[in-house]
């Protein structure tokens, strides 16, 4: 199975990145996490980024706040899906990386998901491998029952305790 890439802008992005790590896990599929800039390490980033494919990888997701040109930079130099998630900053609560991040040219996609929706662009990243992975279409199949099974015993609970 290919792997994710899971590229976060700082350090302080990982609280979010293991929100995603723990959906990869859970589905078992293999990850590589890493720190890179697109501003401070523009080489190192363009380099992983063009030579992503060739290393395993099947879709990337980068996480980054404030300026957020992270998702942008890389999906600049891969083919390969990139997802974005916008990190919340102090200063605006994230709609900086946000609109950084949803705003690409056209040509140059990012998907990008919630402020610091973590699990979610692991989720996605999860839909698209199956594409080519019937046995992970399985697991988000099992796992999407398992979803509805979860709420469909909360709506008897509730209505055991309100009748």
């Amino acid at each position: 199975m290919k792997k994710t890439a899971l590229i976060m802008g700082s350090d302080s992005d990982l609280p979010i990145v293991e929100k995603a790590i723990s959906v990869l896990k859970k589905l078992d599929m293999p990850y590589v996490v890493r720190i890179m800039s697109a501003h401070r390490t523009p080489e190192v980033t363009a380099r992983f980024a063009s030579s992503a494919e060739e290393e395993g990888c099947g879709v990337i997701v980068a996480f980054a706040g404030k300026a957020a040109h992270l998702a942008g930079v890389i999906a600049a130099h891969t083919s390969l899906p990139v997802i974005g998630v916008p990190i919340k900053g102090s200063d605006l609560g994230g709609m900086d990386a946000l609109l950084s991040t949803v705003q690409m040219p056209s040509g140059v996609p990012v998907a990008t998901v919630a402020i610091d929706g973590g699990a979610n662009a692991a989720w996605l990243a999860a839909r698209i491998l199956a594409v080519s992975e019937p046995a992970l279409a399985e697991r988000l199949a099992a796992e999407r029952r398992s979803m509805a099974e979860a709420v469909e015993e909360k709506d008897r609970k509730l209505n055991e305790k309100i009748q």
